[in-house]
């Protein structure tokens, strides 16, 4: 998710460049609402304790969401929004609003919360921390661990090693603890900084004022052990407080990585548009940059061009490639008075369009804004160690308080007292509870690269246990989303290959997508083309040109049966039923003729990707409901389905992307748990809003960052493979904190007791430690559930 930074603006929010603020007047909703950018929050509970502080105020509705670290609030005629940063503020958190672009209208389309240098910064310096905190701590742990390593004195070089570590490595805890106990609260940070505190509080006394700065001093860990050293002036716990500041660091380093990139979504949108744009003024072309263009204004679209915001053809005619926006993968033929969308692209003739709609009217910052709100919307799953330790946290530090007191009344002396109480502390410090998440997810997702899945973190996981629905986009995730030869239909008498070889010679002119389908299947197949002359486009349909066939030049004719007809060459009945039955199929056919007769029909359409029936089969194993959602028209989409084995009452057609988050909307509404499957930027606002969005690497950089999951193969059976690696990793998580939990719970009341010296409290930890390593290890041998034989299976399966 995006990191809140000042002097940026936020989707989905109208910025008033007069007076600098955030705030939309709401539009057709009818009420006012702020977009706050908030800061300093550590884990879930703190989004909560903003939204309750937020509620509690007269004329306010607020929901905070802790992945993207924004605050959405409604709020009454009346209410200054200087009381929304106040109210945040004296939660313990800082908030700011979103400042004015530099520029106006495209600007306030929508850009996201932070830039990429902002955002790459503060991971660098996380990522910095970190490594510079392991460097310091191996040392450490490896002289408490080692005998042969314990030279004189060496309990004060762990002492020098571990200091930077415990106190300005672990600074963010301290400051999140102290920034609790402030508003008389605790979370995982307070623990995390209580615990390493109070271990190098309590190595500070044992090394200066105890036994433990002896020359010859044993670490507990070691096999010998002193028994006249036993008691616990004589332990340092150094490695203990460094071992867990240095693993907690990484853990948030993965978050925030994850964070991160989930921000990037809407600036990969945002980057389909057109930077610039040739508008037509007093006769003249003139270039200027999209912010200047206004509704009214006429621009020009070259072949080949990003048409630059939504408009009306008022001359030309051309083919316009829709797939990136609308999902459509047979580009459409438009010609004066059309509409065209921002972001599309001109696979055709020169345009000349009317801008009806810019800025944050346009399509593309509608769908921008669609992406944020179904993120926003979504329930954040909140990591389970975040839940359990509001209760256990303030248990913990209440039976250390209390054990100190317990043992100091009873007249055992404040050296037992301290031990005991410092036992509770270590025993039930966080390590293995840390280590739960991150190391489940670091295997887990090498292993998911390995086989081209790629998981974007934690929070992902635990809906993938749940989910009962599939819903998969049809262009590019069933089929391969390119225009593919799959028929040369020969009228009696004719040689197929002929009949290809001289459709292919004149379709390789054109800049058509179907043309050049028809050219690389038949430069595939029969080798060089021939030569052209005179080719011409014919406006609407088809094209024509001389081929040199066999030492002599035809006037070939490629194009709708109406073109070939004009110039007398009808289709004969068995060529017209050829054209029948692949539009019945939802399919694109053209008829070829030349020397006054029709000759075949060459019929075009996106293929199916070989793999993808047995991944729906797949996908019916694990007990999913496999459902096919397209923009394209029901007949293609019916005939799609039939051969992948999708029932024909699971499939929805004819979708723009707005219903597509609305029929993922109905259907999660059904009580069903949605997965989304897509690869175009028409598919990035459903797959923010599933449950679970799965997208395939070969699509947008939209798409797979709005996604949960990212396949990288482009094979849909990696679906499969990634809903089976979630759900085993998501149980390894479950089962690594249920053991860190229950090591608590066992060892906690032993340290109360004073059964439980320090030291032994840091072995007991570190073995936890050790066990939820090696069960997250078990990972590793996940293997794929797609067959090696067929495309990608020897990748799939290794």
């Amino acid at each position: 998710m995006a990191t809140a930074n000042e002097g940026t603006a936020t989707t989905g929010t109208s910025t008033d460049t007069s007076t600098g603020t955030g705030t939309s007047t709401g539009g057709d909703r009818g009420d006012s609402s702020v977009e706050l950018l908030i800061s300093g929050m550590t884990c879930a509970s703190c989004a909560n304790r903003i939204e309750r502080k937020l509620n509690k105020l007269d004329g306010v509705t607020a929901t905070v969401n802790y992945a993207t670290e924004k605050a959405k609030v409604s709020i009454a005629t009346g209410i200054d929004e200087a009381t929304l940063v106040e109210a945040v503020e004296q939660a313990g958190y800082s908030a700011k609003l979103p400042q004015p672009p530099a520029s106006a209208p495209s600007a306030a389309a929508g850009s996201d919360t932070a830039g990429p240098t902002e955002e790459d910064g503060s991971v660098r310096a996380l990522r910095t921390r970190v490594i510079i905190s392991a460097v310091l701590t191996v040392p450490v742990i490896a002289m408490a661990m080692i005998p042969a390593l314990q030279f004189d004195y060496w309990g004060f070089a762990s002492l020098t090693l571990a200091a930077p570590v415990i106190v300005w490595a672990g600074l963010p805890f301290h400051r999140a603890a102290w920034q609790n106990l402030r508003h008389a609260t605790a979370t995982m940070d307070t623990l995390i900084s209580m615990g390493t505190g109070a271990a190098l509080l309590w190595s500070l006394y044992a090394l200066f004022l105890g036994t433990a700065g002896d020359r010859g001093m044993t670490h507990p860990f070691s096999l010998t052990i002193d028994p006249s050293r036993a008691d616990g002036a004589s332990s340092i716990y150094l490695e203990v407080g460094a071992g867990v500041i240095t693993f907690i660091l990484l853990g948030r380093y993965f978050e925030a990585r994850a964070k991160r990139r989930s921000g990037a979504a809407l600036r990969a949108l945002l980057e389909l548009g057109a930077k610039e744009v040739s508008v037509l003024r007093d006769g003249r072309e003139e270039r200027v940059g999209i912010d200047e263009l206004g509704v009214g204004d006429r621009f020009v679209v070259r072949p080949g061009e990003k048409i630059a915001t939504d408009g009306t053809i008022v001359e030309g005619t051309s083919a316009v490639d829709a797939s990136m926006v609308t999902g459509e993968s047979v580009p459409v033929e438009v010609g004066p008075g059309d509409g065209v969308v921002g972001a599309t692209v001109n696979a055709g003739g020169r345009l000349v369009v009317e801008a009806t709609r810019v800025g944050a009217d346009t399509q593309l910052a509608q769908m921008a804004r669609m992406v944020e709100d179904a993120q926003t919307g979504k329930a954040g799953a909140q990591r389970l160690a975040d839940r359990i330790s509001g209760v256990f946290v303030p248990i913990v530090i209440a039976l250390a308080v209390a054990t100190f007191g317990f043992w100091a009344g009873t007249g055992a002396g404040l050296t037992p007292a301290f031990t005991a109480a410092v036992a509770v502390l270590i025993v039930a410090c966080p390590c293995a509870l840390g280590l739960a998440t991150p190391t489940a997810l670091m295997v887990g997702t090498g292993r998911g690269a390995q086989m081209g899945i790629l998981i974007k973190g934690p929070e992902v996981l635990e809906t993938t246990r749940r989910i009962d629905t599939i819903v998969l986009d049809k262009t590019g995730t069933v089929t391969t989303g390119r225009m593919t030869l799959l028929d040369v239909v020969a009228a009696e008498g004719e040689d197929p290959d002929e009949v290809l070889r001289m459709a292919g010679a004149l379709e390789d002119s054109s800049e058509h997508p179907i043309a050049q389908a028809i050219a690389a299947s038949a430069r595939e197949r029969l080798g060089d083309l021939a030569a052209v002359e005179d080719f011409a486009n014919v406006a609407g349909l088809g094209v024509q040109g001389l081929v040199d066939g066999s030492g002599e030049h035809r006037a070939v004719l490629v194009g709708r049966p109406t073109l070939l007809a004009e110039r007398g060459q009808p289709l004969p009945p068995a060529l017209g039923e050829a054209m029948d039955a692949a539009a019945g199929l939802g399919r694109t056919a053209v008829a070829v003729g030349w020397d006054g007769r029709a000759r075949g029909v060459l019929v075009v359409a996106d293929a199916i990707k070989p793999t993808s029936a047995q991944a729906i089969t797949q996908l019916r194993e694990l007990g999913l409901t496999p459902m096919l959602l397209t923009g394209d028209s029901a007949a293609v989409a019916e005939a799609v389905a039939a051969e992948v084995g999708i029932d024909p009452g699971h499939v929805i057609a004819e979708v723009m992307p707005a219903d597509k988050v609305e029929r993922i909307r109905s259907l999660q509404a059904e009580g069903r748990r949605v997965a989304m499957v897509g690869d175009g930027v028409n598919d990035a606002a459903a797959l923010a809003q599933a449950d679970l969005g799965l997208s395939m690497g070969t699509g947008t950089d939209v798409a797979i960052e709005a996604s949960d999951l990212t396949l990288v193969r482009g094979d849909l059976r990696a679906a499969v493979d990634a809903i089976r690696l979630s759900r085993r990793t998501l149980g390894t998580i479950k089962g690594n904190l249920f053991w860190a939990f229950a090591y608590n719970t066992a060892l906690i009341p032993v340290a109360a007791a004073g059964l439980l010296n320090p030291m032994l409290a840091g072995a007991a930890m570190a073995f936890s430690s050790v066990f939820v390593v090696s069960n997250s290890l078990r990972l590793r041998t996940f293997r794929a559930h797609a067959s090696a034989a067929g495309p990608d299976g020897a990748t799939a399966a290794r």
